[in-house]
């Protein structure tokens, strides 16, 4: 084993460095201007809510590291869990096998979506998950001999840094140097209150027997900036929608698992969606998965003797045995009556510091759903902006507190762990009461 373990081709390892100049020197990071970038945080231990630097440094991870540790971080069951299956099987082609605990967790999956979801596709991602749910809008049109090419999205969604994904996002600095590959797509406002009618109004202009599908982030648009509207408005576009037969795609990725107080935000509404995208806390964290669930008649429409007909869809690790596995131990955590508890006093604790944060100068729309709370910085009567300074300055403030958030410009959310104590909110809340004080003080 020690001949594998420090076989390195004669290169040196650099390993008597610090962690975060080794990191600079080979690795580029997401997200990140690696020419202007600070060196990163070397983590070498995380424990619930916590993580632990390689200082000693102890910083609570109050945006569950890109909202996917919902169970917080090496949690033991599905630590357990994942070593037993790993001993078991590890992987292997889903292509003509399967295996059970990929079998399992969609048995488990489909009775807590909505009622019509009936079949589920596994992927890598978030991103893929929705690639998946687009392959599948547009073949199902194409299947049935009556191609539909067009999309309806919200203006300032996200959905991923695939081109599929990236195409039915909006139109961004993130989007800019790839727009000339990306297939077009109609926006219309987000339904945020009192921009109702205008969105319907949009709508309802757009659509036609050309629309294959409508695509949302249901009640939360996560990286637009915890943009968050009501329920009612999205039953409404549904409506509207299914009226020209257009599909609905709801990218649950950062929405599903209890994120909103419910299972999925789609547990709010009256209407149903034909697709379903989900990842991130899917595994609690733990691992790499994505899954895009439809309804019967969709997934009818690709039996056929025609080969053609197939979804020409698949990665190597599909439905990955260990991923899997994590998934149905998450799924075992979520449905306790300890966690469900736990979403909720979390969402009630959101609430009562939501009030307290409308009385707070330089705080404006303060917003609140289940275990979500965000609200913009007013920095100097400017719209929101994911490029605003003030997110180094009140990124790096509250990392001094050891809280770890990740403003999306001058938008600070906390999105914590269902894990997360009282004591440990408690510590979150005050840090961001000393960043607005710290930041009025030096108005």
């Amino acid at each position: 084993m020690e001949a594998y373990k420090n076989h390195n081709s004669g290169k040196p390892t650099g390993a008597e460095l610090p962690l975060g100049e080794r990191d600079q020197a080979v690795i580029w990071h997401p997200f990140t201007q690696m020419q202007t970038a600070p060196l990163p945080i070397p983590i070498v231990r995380g424990d619930g809510a916590l993580l632990f630097g390689e200082d000693g440094k102890a910083y609570i991870d109050a945006v569950s590291s890109w909202w996917v540790t919902i169970h917080g971080h090496s949690h033991p069951y599905i630590a357990e869990r994942i070593y037993k299956q790993l001993q078991t099987l590890e992987h292997v082609i889903f292509a003509g096998f399967t295996h059970q605990p990929a079998v399992e967790l969609a048995e488990r999956l489909l009775p807590i979506l909505p009622n019509n979801q009936s079949k589920v596709f596994y992927s890598d991602n978030g991103s893929t998950a929705v690639e998946v749910a687009l392959k599948m809008a547009f073949q199902y049109w194409h299947n049935i001999g009556q191609p539909r090419r067009k999309v309806i999205a919200l203006e300032g969604a996200y959905h991923g840094d695939t081109f599929g994904a990236m195409a039915v996002s909006g139109r961004s600095a993130f989007t800019a140097p790839f727009v000339p590959f990306l297939f077009d797509v109609e926006y219309i406002p987000a339904p945020v209150a009192g921009q109702e009618q205008t969105a319907l109004d949009q709508l309802q202009a757009l659509l036609s027997d050309e629309v294959a599908a409508l695509i949302v982030e249901p009640l939360v648009q996560g990286s637009g900036g915890m943009v968050m509207y009501e329920p009612e408005v999205l039953d409404q576009f549904i409506r509207l929608a299914r009226r020209h037969g257009a599909l609905i795609i709801t990218d649950e990725v950062m929405t599903g698992f209890g994120r909103t107080g419910k299972l999925f935000a789609s547990h709010y509404l009256r209407e149903q969606p034909d697709l379903m995208s989900l990842s991130k806390g899917l595994t609690g964290g733990t691992m790499a998965l994505g899954v895009t669930t439809c309804t019967q008649e969709i997934y009818d429409a690709f039996l056929s003797e025609d080969r053609y007909k197939t979804l020409f869809h698949g990665h190597s690790f599909t439905a990955n045995p260990l991923a899997c596995t994590a998934a149905l131990a998450s799924l075992d955590l979520l449905l306790t009556d300890e966690t469900q508890a736990s979403i909720q006093r979390i969402g009630q604790r959101h609430a009562a510091f939501a009030e307290q944060l409308k009385q707070k100068p330089g705080v404006k729309n303060v917003r609140q759903r289940g275990t979500i709370l965000a609200f913009d910085l007013d920095v100097d009567g400017q719209a929101s902006s994911y490029f605003s300074n003030i997110r180094d300055v009140a990124y790096n403030f509250l990392l001094n507190e050891c809280v770890l958030m990740r403003p999306l410009g001058n938008v600070l959310y906390v999105f914590p762990p269902y894990c997360i104590t009282d004591e440990q909110l408690d510590t979150v809340y005050a840090a961001i009461e000393k960043l607005l004080k710290h930041l009025h003080e030096d108005v």
